[in-house]
């Protein structure tokens, strides 16, 4: 049997700990579990949500993120937590629970974003490994998913990433009257264990965004890591995201695109000027004068 040593990692002022395994206890994927009804057929999960303080908790393949509420600091409970957590696996506790069938029972919950048109739908397990985006039904041809969505007649756009879908509307609906409806179809969906995403398309998975420090430039390869580390979590909260196509050294200028929720927002100036290009300047001082979006 297994013997489970737990290392916890901290910070003063960051909502989320990590509680590292020493052994493989979790999916492959990341399951990000956002209160305890999601958490159904996750007893480890469930375990932690009955703790006050527990907002959220993401599960790994070997070390689980718990995110607290501000009632307190983590220096304050994390001995209590690793304690719990090792003592639940070392007697034999189970974290993730299968049915009959193998499946996990999914959850599907909807997120507003800062863009009015777009929705995020979140599910409590992964749906693809890379972020994709479709602007019409032809476009989605290699995704089941999106192809299915497009037949909502409201339905503009699609992006998909890691465990969300964005779905873009026309005009011609509100999604108070619609959320239900798309809501309900991507859980059952997903439930069903239907397919996502057949094979990526090479011309996809080749794309800009897989931008790797093997083909960039140094100056390049720094702007992909701080877009990757600072500014693509913050857009994926918000059912976007941020691609880096390219940089002129001459002008001293970024261009990126934006997906999802981020294309077409009307917060989406405000944010490449305030926000990316205020701590691009900051990091890389000298060497950015401007972030543009090719679509924005």
């Amino acid at each position: 049997m297994k013997s489970f040593q737990i290392n916890t990692f901290t910070e003063k002022g960051n909502p989320w700990a990590k509680f590292k395994f020493n052994h493989t206890m979790g999916p492959s994927q990341e399951i990000h579990y956002k209160n305890i009804d999601e958490a159904k057929g996750a007893p480890l999960i469930q375990q932690l949500f009955y703790l006050p303080f527990v907002k959220s908790v993401r599960l790994f393949e070997n070390k689980i993120e718990v995110e607290r509420f501000d009632i307190l600091e983590w220096e304050e409970v994390v001995e209590e937590v690793q304690e719990q957590l090792q003592q639940y696996l070392n007697d034999g506790g189970v974290v993730i629970e299968m049915t009959s069938n193998d499946k996990i029972p999914v959850s599907v919950y909807a997120e507003s974003t800062p863009n009015p048109a777009v929705m995020k739908f979140v599910a409590n397990k992964p749906l693809v490994t890379q972020s994709v985006e479709f602007k019409n039904i032809d476009e989605a041809s290699y995704a089941p998913l999106a192809q299915k969505l497009f037949h909502f007649a409201f339905v503009k756009e699609v992006f998909m990433d890691a465990n969300y879908v964005s779905i873009t509307k026309y005009e011609v609906s509100e999604w108070d009257t619609i959320v239900m409806e798309v809501r309900e179809f991507i859980r059952n969906y997903v439930e069903e264990g239907n397919l996502i995403l057949k094979e990526v398309p090479q011309q996809q998975t080749s794309s800009k965004d897989e931008n790797t420090t093997d083909n960039l430039g140094p100056t390049e390869a720094q702007i992909v890591s701080i877009l990757d580390e600072y500014i693509k979590p913050a857009v994926a909260s918000d059912g976007g995201n941020i691609q880096f196509d390219s940089y002129n050294e001459s002008e001293k200028t970024v261009q990126v695109i934006l997906q999802g929720a981020c294309s077409g927002c009307p917060s989406s100036t405000f944010t490449l000027k305030n926000g990316i290009e205020n701590m691009l300047k900051e990091m890389m001082p000298g060497k950015i004068e401007s972030v543009v979006a090719l679509n924005g």
